[in-house]
């Protein structure tokens, strides 16, 4: 076993030309048995192996830097500086993450977890080596899907001025998670003729050297030419035109190939572009027939790629799926936009049944939400399905062009709330607390699966901007007997009682509900209102509970500050209303990976924690 070898950073270097084979081969196999067995990230993964074994191979750890874009493809990283014998732990509790974290190795020189800021902050870390001197290699890997991002072609805007050696490693498989789209996507593939563009390269200058007299002359003079040998081959090249080096295609499947151009480009003082054609899911099967399905993986079956588990219960996802269709099918009006994930949102039916009006803009959520205002402008009902904490990106474009215009856009958001394995950058434990500053904006938590459905039909016919939040996951199925049609701005009281008020929102009414039988069974009087809008809140309602309890109990899953409890709380002391506001909220912290049940237990919002806190403070504040 080659792999045994590989123990710390630069272990690589040991290895000889003719095992590289091999230890791809074992690192595949490893990727293998570990994502089957704890889940993670495996698409991605198995497309840069070899390409992460060149880049190790020229570059000296911890030294050199690499600034992995999103960073789910980090694992053959980790591998080779050291971690293997940390992969049981995986994207668990307190083990290792699925994306690079410095706290874990002075090989990861930057935390990663969204689209598009490699070269940011690789451009940044190379200036600041610049200043001190500092000779080090600093390199960007960026996917094709990445590179649509607008943030990286401000980066790219800038890094010509760059007065140093400088790598970005364009890592082109024409995936981003789904299938890339756009204009950039077109241009690379004009680009990906390998061994035929360079063989075509090499026959014109052999041709040329030939003329007598004339040809060395005229090959040295398209070398100095910027439409030189390369710029005639493939006409208008964006990276060359912008003033950095192109250099590639390049089969990034072979080892020898690419350390012979990755030693190359550290030879230029000025920034370079490497194109690298890698296969995403490389070497098995079903992750290189279905790359998509294949990227964020739970535990599964490595002889059939089916899941190990799988609930027949509907999710959250599904439900928005087969409600957004049914409206389609209502009103030609309806459209739906994605950046990029078709797939995990679940607009990939909605894509098949109305392929004219579904938008994927690309790894783009501003572009993607100012596109989805002109829509509505148009006359449209725009339907836009993005992950709650990649909607952060957009906070400029809800506010300055879908709320100022009062547009009536629907933002679906998936994975509010903890996620889990992904970790803090994909926690979706913000969006009350960004989205509730806004005016004109409205939020709705829906309490289970069926009311998502009502709330996807009340949003149809809604003229006005409206955030949906959602979990990932399967669909709460409870209290389904409590089915009250929803009216703009209120709350559903479930249970009307006295003296203890649980104001729940979203996914803690099921929490609530819980926490609520357990007292009641100890002889409390409790209320359960599902909140249902988080903004506006209730605060008809909230007046009313103030006269008949003493205690208001507001929960919710997303940080304490800013969110739904906040309002609740600033609504009650500036009316001065005589009851007490107590806040179960996730604290204001970055939530780090692991399973969501511990996750909720370590941010003391599960039922044991509520029950045991809210007991607390009752027996200590009796009269």
């Amino acid at each position: 076993m080659i792999l045994e070898k590989i123990n710390k950073p630069n272990d690589i270097k040991k290895v000889k030309p003719s095992d590289y084979q091999l230890l791809a081969s074992e690192i595949r196999s490893f990727l293998l048995d570990k994502i089957s067995e704890n889940g993670g990230h495996l698409a991605s993964n198995l497309g840069v192996v070899e390409l992460t074994m060149a880049l190790h191979l020229v570059l000296d750890f911890p030294e050199d830097k690499i600034v992995w874009d999103v960073g789910h493809q980090s694992y053959t990283h980790k591998i080779l500086t050291g971690r293997k014998d940390n992969f049981d732990s995986l994207r668990k509790y307190g083990g290792m993450s699925g994306f690079p974290k410095r706290r874990e190795s002075k090989a990861d020189c930057f935390d990663t977890g969204h689209s598009s800021t490699s070269i940011s902050a690789a451009l940044g870390i190379a200036n600041g080596f610049r200043l001190s001197n500092n000779p080090a290699n600093v390199v960007a890997v960026i996917g094709d899907g990445a590179l649509t991002g607008g943030m990286a072609f401000e980066a790219l805007n800038n890094v010509s001025g760059l007065k140093r050696k400088f790598m970005i490693i364009l890592n082109d498989n024409n995936m981003s998670i789904s299938e890339n789209v756009g204009g950039l996507s077109t241009h690379l593939s004009q680009l990906r003729i390998d061994e035929k563009y360079l063989n075509f390269k090499d026959r014109v200058e052999k041709e040329l050297l030939s003329i007598p007299g004339f040809g060395n002359k005229l090959v040295k003079q398209l070398k100095k030419t910027k439409s030189g040998l390369k710029q005639l081959l493939v006409p208008g090249m964006i990276f060359e035109n912008m003033g950095i080096k192109y250099l590639g295609p390049v089969d990034g499947h072979n080892i020898i190939d690419m350390v012979k151009l990755f030693k190359e480009a550290k030879k230029f003082n000025e920034p370079v572009v490497i194109h690298v054609i890698t296969k995403k899911g490389k070497g098995y099967g079903p992750a290189e027939k279905f790359p998509d399905k294949f990227h964020g993986v739970s535990p599964f079956g490595k002889a059939t790629g089916v899941a190990i588990s799988k609930s027949a219960k509907a999710t959250y996802t599904q439900i928005f799926s087969n409600t957004i269709c049914e409206l389609g099918k209502a009103d030609k009006k309806v459209v739906a936009i994605s950046a990029a994930m078709p797939d995990g949102t679940g607009l990939s039916k909605f894509k098949k049944m109305f392929p004219n009006r579904f938008f994927d803009v690309g790894i783009a959520e501003q572009h993607a939400v100012t596109y989805s205002a002109g829509l509505a402008a148009s006359g449209l009902k725009p339907f836009v399905a993005i992950y709650s904490s990649f909607l952060q990106r957009a906070y400029d474009q809800i506010m300055m062009d879908v709320c100022i215009q009062d547009q009536p856009v629907v933002f679906c958001l998936d994975r509010a709330g903890l996620v889990g394995s992904d970790g803090e950058t994909h926690q979706g434990i913000f969006d009350i607390s960004y989205l509730s500053t806004i005016p004109n904006m409205n939020i709705f938590a829906p309490k289970n699966g069926k009311e998502l459905e009502s709330v996807l039909k009340f949003a149809h016919t809604f003229n006005g901007p409206l955030a949906i939040r959602y979990p990932r996951g399967e669909a709460y199925e409870g209290l389904s007997e409590f089915n009250e049609p929803i009216e703009y701005g209120k709350s559903e009281i479930l249970y009307l009682e006295k003296d203890i008020a649980l104001l729940a929102a979203g996914t803690m009414v099921e929490v609530a509900d819980d926490v609520r039988k357990r007292l009641k069974e100890i002889g409390y009087n409790v209320s359960l209102i599902n909140a249902r809008f988080l903004r506006p809140i209730d605060e008809e309602c909230i007046n009313k509970l103030a006269e008949t309890h003493k205690y208001i109990v507001t929960m919710e899953e997303n940080v304490l500050n800013g969110g739904f409890g906040s309002k609740v709380l600033q609504f009650v002391n500036v009316q001065d209303l005589p009851v007490k506001v107590i806040n179960i909220a996730i604290p204001n912290v970055y939530i780090e990976h692991g399973n969501v049940n511990l996750l909720k237990k370590e941010a003391r919002i599960d039922a044991d924690s509520v029950y045991n806190r809210l007991i607390n403070i009752f027996m200590n504040n009796k009269e």
